[in-house]
């Protein structure tokens, strides 16, 4: 399936993203859009961001956009996009969907051994390995658990629980989440009713927001289903509610290991499919999932009318 925008008028001044071809895809169902920008100066603005997000062709929840490495030993530096223009600093499905489009797309593929690629963004170095034809693992890297590295706006000396609830003091909805950073921040809150039974479309942009996170945060809703289950929904900063998050999948496992309510890894139900994630002894988080092809396109000029 090809897409290709609206129909092109000449503009005195092109974005340099104009004409760009990209790959729509998802992970789990987190819907991710691949750009890539390699070998060019050219870069993305959170203006032409959300224009992209805009468009129904080219609608994500997270833009990965390769750049040329900037490390070496690394295969390319990724910048990360939310849907309102903001950077994130890891995405555990992006980066799978990015492994697919590096290792077998015709236009983006560049030559790797072994299926492993080794890609750099703001919050680190990734590894990614292919285990199958749509499948691939993700060294997500170390948590960071120190409430300063969440970050948090004021110490919590146990990150496992920290203050915070939604409803009345007596009878709150949700309370006492985990906080983990995968990349991003996030806040876990533990629950024994089924996460779909939560109005997560209400309570996610409040909790997003809430002063405990200077930088925003991710928030979770998880149920703990058996020993090395869970069942997860995610509001994303940035995106709102998807259907996947990688790193929120990364996050809940983290954060229930640390209450012993798992062991050290969970296969992670979400809206778009399921995840597997292993909390190693060598502190480093792997996350396995599938990735899916969903169109692939081209940038029209349109889509940057006015964009800042």
């Amino acid at each position: 399936m090809r897409y290709s925008g609206p129909s092109l008028a000449p503009r005195d001044r092109m974005s340099a993203l104009a004409h760009r071809r990209f790959l729509k895809m998802h992970g789990a169902g987190n819907a991710i859009v691949v750009l890539d920008l390699r070998g060019s100066t050219a870069s993305v603005r959170p203006g032409e961001a959300r224009a992209i997000a805009r468009d129904p062709g080219s609608s994500f929840d997270q833009l990965m956009v390769l750049h040329d490495p900037v490390s070496p030993g690394t295969d390319a530096f990724v910048r990360i996009y939310n849907t309102d223009g903001s950077e994130s600093g890891a995405c555990g499905n992006g980066t799978r969907c990015v492994a697919y489009a590096m290792l077998d797309d015709p236009a983006m593929a560049r030559p790797a051994e072994g299926g492993r690629l080794t890609l750099e963004t703001a919050a680190g170095l990734l590894g990614v390995r292919r285990i199958s034809e749509r499948a691939f693992t993700v060294d997500m890297g170390r948590p960071r658990l120190a409430w300063d590295e969440i970050p948090l706006s004021e110490p919590f000396p146990d990150t496992r629980r920290i203050e915070l609830q939604v409803g009345p003091i007596d009878d709150p909805i949700l309370h006492s989440p985990g906080v983990v950073n995968m990349g991003n921040p996030h806040a876990v809150f533990f629950v024994e009713a089924d996460p779909d039974s939560y109005d997560l479309a209400r309570i996610g942009p409040m909790l997003e927001n809430h002063p405990r996170f200077p930088e925003r945060a991710n928030i979770s809703i998880a149920q703990v289903t058996g020993y090395e289950a869970i069942t997860l929904r995610v509001w994303e900063r940035g995106a709102g509610l998807t259907l996947a998050c990688g790193t929120a999948a990364c996050a809940a496992v983290v954060a229930a290991s640390r209450l012993r309510m798992i062991g050290r890894q969970a296969s992670v139900t979400l809206p778009g499919g399921d995840l597997f994630v292993e909390w190693r002894a060598d502190d480093h988080v792997l996350m396995t999932g599938p990735v899916a092809l969903v169109a692939e396109g081209t940038l029209a000029p349109e889509l940057f009318a006015g964009a800042a």
